[in-house]
């Protein structure tokens, strides 16, 4: 089942305390990022339209406290799992409610973006590469 724009702008709305939300379409969901950052993807999993918001090692356990539900697939029959939890039922009701997950959600964003390696530049074609 495809997700709604609708749903997409309301999340967007309801994440408003990180600055400036950017909703994308992707894999049949929407990717929300902040600052080029992931911070949440909308998915049905079967379950509804579903705010799955990023989640780390620090934060995962305050999500799994609060009850919210793994976003996890299957795939050739096992199940996989990603770092994105469903945000509590409650924070869905008010930008307000909603601050204190989207911050731990920017939090576990900015640990996966500083992580990254980075890129190397290959040379322009027809040079050498340096030895």
């Amino acid at each position: 089942m495809a997700i709604h724009a609708e749903f997409a702008d309301y999340c967007c709305e309801l994440l408003s305390s990180l600055g400036p939300c950017r909703a994308k379409r992707m894999f049949g969901g929407w990717g929300i990022s902040v600052d080029g950052m992931s911070v949440a993807i909308l998915a049905n999993l079967g379950q509804g339209d579903t705010l799955w918001l990023k989640v780390d090692e620090e934060s995962k356990p305050q999500f799994e406290a609060e009850g919210c539900a793994r976003f996890t697939y299957e795939v050739k029959g096992q199940l996989k799992g990603m770092n994105y939890y469903a945000a509590p039922a409650d924070a869905m009701e008010s930008p307000a409610l909603m601050a204190p997950w989207a911050r731990l959600a920017l939090q576990a964003a900015l640990a996966a973006h500083t992580k990254k390696p980075a890129k190397k530049r290959n040379p322009p074609p027809g040079r050498p590469k340096a030895g």
